[in-house]
């Protein structure tokens, strides 16, 4: 047995060390040399003060901001350290509920408006942090958020073009707003 343990130990041991201690190390190193910005969360940073990630959303709610895609995160919405979906079936009751509460929250918020209401508006993603919204999700709010800050509507629209991020590589997922940058070039903007 004593022949077999020693070899098994040290393996044991010389694995531990290179899978994880080297490797986490070597990879982090590298992450913080090649990719910064990336490795450190993609942080938007202020005045010297933290607002948030590019990668997880945050709740807007007053008029004159675009506001992102519900989040069905525990405890608060955009809870990053729960991240999950609602997990309601298409025949549950409280689905319906909670799609008729945001259609009613976006018809409140913008009574003028009758344009049919994108889906991502309503509907949560399955993380509950999901950053951005879809093209017709930013155009459907542009009327509002220029009339709340009493901006030209063609401006609005300009920032939200500008903002509208493409696939990735060219070809990988769907056209994007990020909804925290383009609320933060709103109020750059005012400026």
């Amino acid at each position: 047995m004593k022949v077999q343990l020693k070899p098994a130990l040290t393996m044991f041991l010389a694995l531990t060390v290179l899978t994880g201690v080297a490797y986490p190390l070597a990879v982090t190193g590298l992450a913080q040399m090649l990719f910064p910005y990336e490795a450190n969360g993609s942080m938007i940073v202020r005045n010297g003060k933290t607002i948030g990630s590019v990668l997880i959303g945050q709740p807007f709610d007053a008029p004159r901001y675009f506001w992102g895609r519900p989040s069905a995160t525990a405890s608060f919405p955009y809870n990053a350290a729960a991240s999950s979906g609602s997990n309601l079936g298409p025949t549950n009751p409280a689905l319906a509920d909670a799609f008729k509460m945001r259609v009613a929250a976006l018809r409140a918020a913008d009574p003028v408006g009758n344009a049919a209401i994108p889906v991502d508006l309503v509907t949560t993603s399955g993380s509950g942090l999901d950053p951005h919204i879809s093209p017709a999700a930013a155009a459907y709010q542009a009327k509002r958020v220029a009339r709340a800050r009493g901006l030209d509507m063609a401006k609005v629209q300009r920032l939200v073009e500008e903002h509208t991020e493409g696939r990735q590589f060219g070809l990988l997922g769907e056209r994007r707003v990020n909804v925290l940058l383009l609320n933060l070039a709103l109020d750059e903007m005012r400026k």
